[in-house]
């Protein structure tokens, strides 16, 4: 699996709450749609840090 940083990751259009995330609310993992270099994913908690970016093939 090879991990990338995303410039600009903590700007908080089209993130979304992952469906990976538990219901209880609170803290959560969010996903960016549409970058094409991968699937970056954060914690809710610290978007101003570094997201990780996973290819497509290893999310399935």
């Amino acid at each position: 699996m090879t991990e990338h940083t995303v410039a600009g990751s903590a700007a908080p259009l089209a993130w979304r709450k992952s469906s990976y995330s538990g219901p209880e609310g609170g803290s959560c993992v969010e996903v960016l749609d549409g970058y094409p270099a991968g699937v970056p994913v954060r914690d809710s908690k610290s978007p101003q840090r570094p997201a990780l970016v996973f290819s497509a093939d290893g999310c399935a």
